[in-house]
């Protein structure tokens, strides 16, 4: 997980305006396009989403008390730095536009 983290680190976060026909030569179809992109993006997420989820569990503190809430600053950077990060569909476009994202057809047909 670190490498995706490295990669997008110099990743522009904004959204922007992509040529779509140049984005569906790959696939001839950029409804196809736009569903390997979603499904790399899911992945992004739920990676990155773990991955935050097992830092921040590092500094769980198993009390009864709601009054003894205390502020790690650790914690406030870890939190920080993952809502800096790229939007997931970002990384995705990109993966994809500079051909990292790998991806292939499964046979769904059935046999009669």
């Amino acid at each position: 997980m670190a490498d995706i983290k490295t990669k997008v680190q110099g990743l522009d976060p904004n959204v922007r305006a992509r040529d779509v026909h140049g984005m569906a030569n790959p696939t001839e179809n950029i409804y196809e396009t736009l569903a390997v992109i979603t499904k790399r993006s899911k992945q992004l997420a739920v990676d990155l989403k773990h991955e935050l989820h097992q830092k921040l569990e590092e500094f769980a503190v198993s009390s009864d008390t709601i009054e003894e809430i205390s502020e790690n600053k650790e914690q406030i950077e870890i939190s920080k730095f993952y809502e800096r990060l790229p939007n997931p569909v970002i990384i995705a476009t990109e993966e994809f536009i500079n051909g990292d994202l790998h991806y292939h057809y499964s046979d769904k047909k059935k046999k009669r």
